[in-house]
This record gives C-alpha cells, sequence and structure tokens, in this order.
C-alpha cells in the first residue's frame, strides 16, 4: 500500500509531536516532515513534495493561509489541510479562498482526523462537525433558508456572473471556472473584477462574504 506522504507545520514542537504520535499508528499514513513557520512549509514542501500539507493558521514569519496561497508554486501536486485552534466564519472562508482543501480544529477526534485525510485525498472538501456547520452547508452550494424577494437584491448580475459568483463561492477557482464554462482565464478575471464591481466590494472574501450574507446566489 502506498503511503499518504504528510508534512506537519505548526509553531509548537509539542503540538506536532502530538499530532504525529496520533497519525503515525495508521498504517497508510507518513510523517515525511515538520516544519515550525509558514515560510519552512514552503521550503520543505518544495524540497519532499509531500502528498499533504497539514498547516496551522498562526505561526510566525507566514501565517498558515498565506503560505497555503503559494503552496502551488512551490509543490503544486501538494494539497493543504488548515488545522486551527479557531472555529472562526471568516478564518473558514479565507481557508477556501486561498485554496485549503479543508479545515480542522485541533481538537478533533483521531477518527474525523483520519477521515478528512482521507477524503481530501481525493479531491474532496472537508470541514470540521465542529465548524460551523450552517456556514459549510452555504460552501458546499446547499443553502437551507430561501431568501423573501425583500431580502434578496441581485445587484444588477448578470445570470453569467450568478453562474461564475455561484462556482467561486463553491471554492472554485478562475482556472477550473474557465474550463467549467469552456472560456478563457481572462474572460472570468474580467467578471470577477465586474462582480466586485457590482457588489461594492474589493477583495474575493468579502465578495463571498456579501454573496452569501445576503443570499445572491
Amino acid at each position: 500500500m502506498e503511503k499518504i506522504r504528510i508534512l506537519l507545520a505548526d509553531d509548537h514542537a509539542l503540538v506536532r509531536k502530538g499530532i504525529i504520535a496520533m497519525l503515525e499508528s495508521e498504517n497508510d499514513l507518513e510523517i515525511v516532515g515538520e516544519a515550525s513557520d509558514g515560510v519552512e512549509a514552503l521550503e520543505k514542501s518544495k524540497e519532499l513534495n509531500p502528498d499533504l500539507l497539514i498547516i496551522d493558521i498562526r505561526m510566525p514569519e507566514m501565517n498558515g493561509l498565506e503560505a497555503t496561497s503559494h503552496l502551488p508554486e512551490y509543490s503544486p501536486n501538494t494539497k493543504a489541510l488548515i488545522l486551527s485552534m479557531h472555529d472562526s466564519d471568516d478564518y473558514v472562508l479565507q481557508s477556501l479562498q486561498v485554496g485549503a482543501y479543508g479545515y480542522l480544529l485541533k481538537d478533533t477526534e483521531k477518527n474525523e482526523f483520519v477521515k478528512a485525510i482521507h477524503q481530501v485525498m481525493t479531491g474532496n472538501k472537508y470541514y470540521s462537525g465542529a465548524v460551523s456547520n450552517a456556514l459549510a452547508s452555504q460552501l458546499l452550494g446547499k443553502k437551507s433558508i430561501t431568501p423573501t424577494p425583500s431580502q434578496k437584491e441581485d445587484y444588477g448580475l448578470t445570470k453569467r456572473e450568478l453562474e461564475i459568483l455561484g462556482l467561486i463561492i463553491n471554492g472554485k477557482k478562475n482556472q477550473q471556472i474557465a474550463d467549467t464554462l469552456d472560456k478563457s482565464v481572462r474572460t472570468i478575471e474580467t467578471h470577477r473584477f465586474n462582480i466586485m464591481k457590482k457588489l461594492g466590494v474589493n477583495n474575493a472574501i468579502d465578495m463571498v462574504n456579501k454573496a452569501m450574507k445576503e443570499n445572491i446566489v
């Protein structure tokens, strides 16, 4: 059986050792390296080319979210799984926007931790059961609340823009959206710019937050 090669990044050595002890008891998991900050995590990713980077958010030099956003430049085939003690909706959204495949809390039980790793390695997103269930449902496109006409405003978005906005909310990147819609990346970038302009926001995170808060899609 080919093992899943994991790089673990956390600025607390005791946390790393605890996670390593927990995961290495699994026959198909192997910890190939450790890092204590975001910069080291990227350098080790480039050197080791692991299958999975498990990375904490709050670290010196470079935080986990920023490191995750740069990961494709260092190790394109490595997937990132965010590990945090914070169940913040903002952090979950940001992790999605920077390309992370999942978000786990540090007090997650072993069974769920291992399950998350396997889910991520099959290309699926995974969010800890304790992390904002309502938000996770929205991120996965399973909105449970239908807004009334007075609650919903489309901001003049075209049908195509609404379609692209929905794909962005579900974590799709420009290239993936372009492939899905059979358009060029430049066309998708232009649509994103127009969407943000119409919503009155300056970045992708605010765009997703506003779209979800106001049930635009």
